[in-house]
């Protein structure tokens, strides 16, 4: 540009003006052009930058990978449809905390300071003393609390639960730190063991679509008494021909001491109380062997469940 206004002197008086003229006219462009490449520039610099697409803000290039809708999480899925077959049977669905305190984990549900069960959940634990909770009965105190004035006034609690739980596990491909449960806590004047194992068979039975043969035997939970692991004959459409069991959850009637750390009187009102891992439900139904994929973010893993 410089070298075209060095031609000025040189040129004729009366062409001097047009050529100055047209000469700014160009620079004055250029300058232009200029400035706003150098907007478009920061204003790129400026905005979030979106790690999930394709190929950014480069779209003129050939898409590096062939992209499609996203899908819901296995685990959510089935997360819903557990949630769905216990409303229908006239439970609430209450979510569980992912933060808690020495009180809900244990000491509302009879772990007692010192007692030894609570060795047994190898918990994390934040800076602060707070729990992230490794089951989630760590609810129950609140749920009873919550539906207490119903009880006393004829009604029922009636209340699942769904959470994340955490424990402080060595990973493989059948253990996780971290993983789904679904809590159920039934509270009524005349509650039995019976009424808990319909309810239970009839879940797994809407669950699988087919007639369950059940079975239990005897646990140990602090929060229950008598305690009970709850197993059904393996399903059909899990290979199933009558011939095997599957553990699937940990149940009971609920333990006085609980309902009294509520102000429930179990001279009056009963109660039982079950929860088992959605994860386990969900490696069963389709046949997955690692525990460890629901958590790794692997897009090829979710895609299967389209």
């Amino acid at each position: 540009m410089d070298s075209e206004y060095a031609k000025i002197p040189g040129m004729a008086k009366e062409k001097r003006a047009a050529f100055g003229k047209e000469l700014n006219a160009k620079k004055q462009k250029l300058l232009e052009e200029i400035e706003a490449a150098e907007a478009a520039v920061l204003n790129v610099a400026a905005s979030p930058i979106d790690i999930t697409a394709p190929c950014g803000v480069n779209e003129e290039l050939p898409k590096l990978m062939t992209w499609a809708d996203g899908s819901r999480h296995p685990l959510m899925v089935e997360l819903d449809r557990v949630c769905e077959i216990y409303a229908r049977m006239g439970f609430d669905v209450v979510e569980s905390r992912q933060l808690d305190d020495e009180f809900h984990m244990f000491e509302s549900l009879n772990f007692p300071d010192g007692h030894p069960a609570r060795d047994g959940y190898d918990s994390f634990r934040t800076e602060e003393g707070l729990i992230p909770p490794a089951h989630t009965s760590t609810m129950q105190h609140r749920v009873l609390l919550a539906g207490r004035e119903k009880l006393l006034a004829g009604g029922e609690i009636a209340v699942v639960i769904p959470g994340r739980v955490f424990r402080n596990e060595d990973v493989d491909a059948t253990h996780e730190h971290t993983f789904y449960q679904v809590e159920g806590v039934f509270v009524s004047r005349d509650a039995t063991l019976g009424q808990m194992m319909g309810v239970l068979r009839e879940f797994f039975q809407t669950y699988y679509g087919q007639e369950l043969k059940i079975r239990t035997q005897p646990g140990y939970f602090p929060f229950t008494e008598p305690s009970l692991e709850f197993s059904i004959e393996k399903p059909a459409s899990l290979g199933g021909k009558g011939d095997g069991w599957l553990e699937m959850l940990g149940c009971g009637m609920i333990h006085p001491n609980v309902l009294k750390m509520a102000g429930i009187d179990p001279a009056k009102y009963r109660g039982f109380a079950w929860g088992g891992g959605i994860e386990r439900l969900v490696m069963l139904k389709y046949g997955l062997t690692d525990i460890r994929d629901f958590e790794s973010g692997k897009l090829r893993f979710l895609r299967e469940f389209k």
